[in-house]
């Protein structure tokens, strides 16, 4: 059962549904709750953070452990939280696990970068858990009760970025649509070396088309918001970027 989510700094946003913005880099972390089962989509920058999450999480939910994992970029403030949640099945955009792979070296070196402890750092990424499954179009998961929809909805921010949409259950109650960085509302939308700037427009079209104009659409960094804030973004990047 669902108990008072904002004493855990966590903001509800549906029943069984909330979300964390965590310190430092103001990156959101999700977490959907069926009957027997739990996702936790991102989980934050290092192994220390992961541990607080997974800790709320159960605190949260009547002891229940977090049994998946949805990742939403390869980026370090995204991910090195996951190898403290034991025992997950973790999902990722196809292609993400031979990145990560390849690139360990340089996750680590980027934390480091923007400031997360030299230790922290190289803990976190010498136990990198990489996905076990990876999604390619749509996949949908069954968590007891609840369904959820995984949609490799990129490549955009980065060239694997994986949403999450969560359908509302009955009137009243929105669906939720988990954007990972593809929407930020507490900064402008970063595009580092890795973005495919000609095709970020069209993945916030595909969030747009999962949610709908009701939804509650998360950013990855900042405040939930509506569609108007996705189509405004949307149209803000192809300005900048050149792209109808």
């Amino acid at each position: 059962m669902d108990v008072s989510w904002e004493d855990f700094g966590w903001e509800r946003l549906a029943d069984g549904v909330g979300r964390r913005r965590l310190p430092v880099w103001d990156a959101t972390v999700g977490l959907v709750a069926g009957e027997d089962r739990v996702l936790m989509y991102d989980t934050g920058s290092t192994l220390r953070e992961g541990a607080e999450l997974r800790t709320q999480a159960q605190a949260l939910l009547g002891g229940r452990r977090v049994t998946h994992i949805a990742l939403s970029h390869p980026h370090f403030d995204h991910v090195l939280g996951t190898a403290a949640f034991s025992g997950a099945e973790v999902f990722g955009a196809v292609g993400v696990d031979d990145l990560m792979r390849r690139e360990r070296d340089e996750i680590r070196g980027t934390a480091v970068q923007h400031g997360v402890p030299v230790k922290d750092a190289a803990e976190a990424t010498d136990l990198l858990v990489l996905p076990h499954h990876l999604v390619c179009g749509e996949w949908t998961l069954e968590l007891g009760g609840r369904q959820v929809l995984l949609a490799n909805v990129g490549p955009g921010h980065s060239g694997h970025d994986l949403a999450l949409l969560v359908p509302g259950e009955g009137p009243g109650s929105p669906e939720v649509v988990f954007c990972g960085d593809l929407v930020e509302e507490s900064g402008e939308p970063q595009a580092g070396r890795d973005a495919i700037p000609s095709r970020w427009p069209a993945a916030l079209d595909r969030l747009l088309s999962l949610g709908g104009e009701d939804a509650v659409y998360v950013p990855g960094h900042g405040a939930a918001v509506d569609a108007a804030f996705v189509r405004a973004q949307r149209d803000s990047l192809a300005e900048r970027f050149g792209v109808s």
